[in-house]
């Protein structure tokens, strides 16, 4: 392949750190020392190492670079550019601007070229760690010749100091993913002044502990041959992920703001950027300055593998009778008719909807080829165990059982990494109470729209005896919160099915919260379809005087509760609820056939009742922590029972009258 000019080349670095300073001070905002120290990186990577075709930002078999250190947006935006991604020299300008492509950190889905949103610290690197996952498993599913690149993602002293990454980092060495190389930007610099403030470690020997290989570069910054062969010599490690280490300099070679902590930010104004330009020989009355030889050297760059994607694209259409199983894949969708190996369940039988749900992700593993499933720590729990699976590790690259150990945090970016690098649909499974842990990585998947599955079972004080620690209150509406998230809360067999359906064929994240307790299977539940509007007509009755509006094991209360008014004379709608976010999509029209306007409403979960002032009258739930004792015990003490809810429903139409 041609190379970068070298003549070129210190030029080339200077236009990327004269763009680090000047986007943000447009902007009067953002991040300049960290993208001005690791230009040099930048430059070795986009053209001397990364596989790519600039005319093809989505190709399935590029290498992927991850930002993991999302402040530094900026060196990403300004390679984007340079190199021919779709981004232009005004885009850069509209830097942190209303509707621009160059947002405050990088947004997948929002700019080409982005692989990952990233900025919240450590996420990217959990993340990166599922893309290696997902590009071993492809490559031996499937073969090199359709699958064969690398994972590269940059590294901050704040992705490092968050928990996520020694999660993530150990899954990692475990799982001895060789095709993951990690930079670590060792700049010894935090927002509050210099690392030593608050943090003390060796890197080098904590990844060597997790079973990493380390290549410590040193003061090597801005030697562009040595960053090279540090990156060749991890490449080269074919039983291990890698770390390369490279001391840097924030700001440099900023006269004035070189290594000072404010340089983590916004520092450098007027005068010190007209100063450093001075010193990169750069004009400094101009700004946005790209000369056109620089440009053309980049984009040529952009386009050396031009010619490899197209010969990858005639090994695809090769590939004869398993392609539809490789594009099932990469889209993380299911063979046509999938659908038709879900199960379903009579009337009366009694079933937990965790146990439910393992039964669909059993029923339909050979139909979703790219479903992969595990748990943290608790995946016989959670329903997220494969029958006769091979575990995915380094034994079984292409193994589709997930042993996550108890690293619930690492788990959820781990899924986005996945799901966002194409090739596998990942569900991971926990106790909802350990939602919180994962909350994060859910808001992000909810964010870039990935295509994760959050299996979350023990939904309710019906867990029992393990008490409040461990018994869900506000989870589910805290989940329902999070825009772009699907919270599906079934009430029985037949309604997982349906939400798993649903899961699998539409775009974004979803989350399942399944029971531990056996629940019965519901009359009308099998034939209905009404899962995918959200909510629906459950049991109805002429001219009701009540509608009682249930999620999960609720509904059934629910159902029980307007039987006991029936034999009082009182008519009872029953309605269940299963996604609220589906519902909330549905026209209006819709929405008041289901809730009839004029009749009072009441709804049952046995969790908080904040937000249930949006569809009912009147909540009834659980606004306070569980108890410890049988779960059946503690549902009936907190009210979650049908004589209760009879009750409670009688009073709100007396008050209605």
């Amino acid at each position: 392949m041609p190379a970068f000019p070298a003549a070129l080349e210190p030029q080339g670095i200077s236009v990327i750190r004269g763009l680090a300073m000047d986007a943000p001070h447009q902007a009067r905002s953002g991040h300049q020392g960290t993208a001005m120290a690791m230009a040099p990186l930048a430059h070795v990577l986009w053209t001397r190492i990364m596989r790519y075709d600039a005319d093809d930002p989505a190709w399935p078999d590029r290498d992927r670079f991850v930002l993991s250190a999302g402040h530094a947006s900026i060196l990403l935006y300004s390679m984007l550019h340079l190199t021919g991604q779709g981004l232009t020299l005004d885009d850069l300008r509209d830097f942190r601007q209303w509707g621009s492509r160059t947002p405050g950190h990088p947004e997948v889905g929002h700019t080409a070229g982005v692989e990952v949103t990233t900025g919240p610290l450590g996420q990217g690197i959990a993340n990166a760690v599922g893309m290696a996952m997902a590009e071993r498993w492809l490559r031996r599913r499937f073969g090199a010749d359709v699958c064969d690149h690398r994972v590269f993602a940059l590294c901050s002293d704040g992705d490092l100091s968050e928990g996520i990454s020694h999660e993530s980092a150990s899954l990692a060495g475990h799982q001895r993913l060789d095709r993951l190389v990690c930079f670590y930007d060792d700049n010894r610099i935090t927002i509050d002044g210099p690392t030593e403030l608050s943090l003390s470690d060796n890197a080098a020997q904590r990844f060597e502990a997790y079973g990493w290989h380390v290549v410590n570069l040193g003061e090597a910054a801005e030697d562009l041959d040595a960053l090279e062969a540090g990156i060749r010599a991890a490449m080269a490690v074919d039983d291990a992920p890698s770390m390369v280490i490279v001391r840097s300099h924030v700001a440099y070679p900023s006269p004035g703001q070189t290594d000072n902590h404010e340089a983590h930010g916004y520092s450098l104004f007027d005068d010190e950027i007209a100063a450093t330009k001075a010193v990169m020989g750069l004009p400094a009355d101009k700004s946005f300055y790209v000369p056109d030889e620089v440009r053309h050297a980049y984009q040529a760059a952009g386009r050396q593998g031009g010619a490899e994607r197209l010969v990858w694209q005639q090994r695809v259409e090769a590939l004869g009778p398993v392609r539809s199983e490789y594009e099932a894949c990469l889209s993380g969708r299911g063979l046509p008719g999938w659908e038709n190996k879900l199960p379903s369940w009579p009337a009366g039988e009694s079933v937990a909807t965790r146990k439910a749900s393992s039964a669909c992700l059993n029923a339909m593993a050979d139909v979703v080829p790219g479903l992969v499933a595990g748990g943290a720590d608790l995946t016989g729990n959670t329903g997220t165990s494969l029958t006769d699976a091979d575990p995915l590790n380094s034994a079984h690259p292409s193994g589709r059982q997930l042993y996550f150990g108890i690293r619930e945090h690492a788990m959820g970016a781990v899924l986005n990494g996945a799901a966002l690098h194409g090739g596998l649909l990942p569900v991971g499974g926990t106790f909802l109470v350990f939602s919180d842990y994962m909350r994060p990585a859910v808001r992000l998947a909810a964010l870039s729209e990935a295509h994760s599955i959050f299996v979350w079972s023990h939904d309710s004080v019906g867990v029992g005896e393990d008490g409040p620690t461990h018994q869900p209150i506000e989870h589910v509406m805290s989940l329902r919160a999070i825009p772009g998230l699907r919270v599906f809360r079934p009430a029985d067999g037949n309604e997982v099915a349906q939400a798993w359906r649903l899961a699998v064929d539409l775009d974004g994240p979803s989350a399942m919260i399944l029971t531990r307790q056996n629940v019965p299977t519901l009359e009308g539940t099998a034939t209905a379809d009404g899962v995918a509007q959200g909510a629906y007509t459950l049991v109805d009755c002429l001219d009701p005087d009540v509608i009682l509006v249930g999620t999960g094991s609720e509904v059934s209360v629910c159902v029980d509760a307007a039987a006991a008014l029936g034999e009082q004379g009182t008519a009872a709608r029953v309605v269940s609820m299963p996604c609220w976010e589906l519902f909330s999509n549905q026209d209006p029209v819709y929405q008041a056939s289901v809730l009839l306007p004029g009749v009072p409403k009441l709804s049952v979960e046995a969790g908080v009742t904040l937000g249930w002032e949006r569809w009912v009258d009147q909540p009834v739930g659980i606004d306070r922590f569980g108890a410890s004792a049988p779960g059946s015990v503690v549902l009936d003490k907190l009210g979650m029972n049908p004589s209760n809810v009879a009750a409670q429903a009688a009073s709100l139409i007396k008050s209605e009258e």
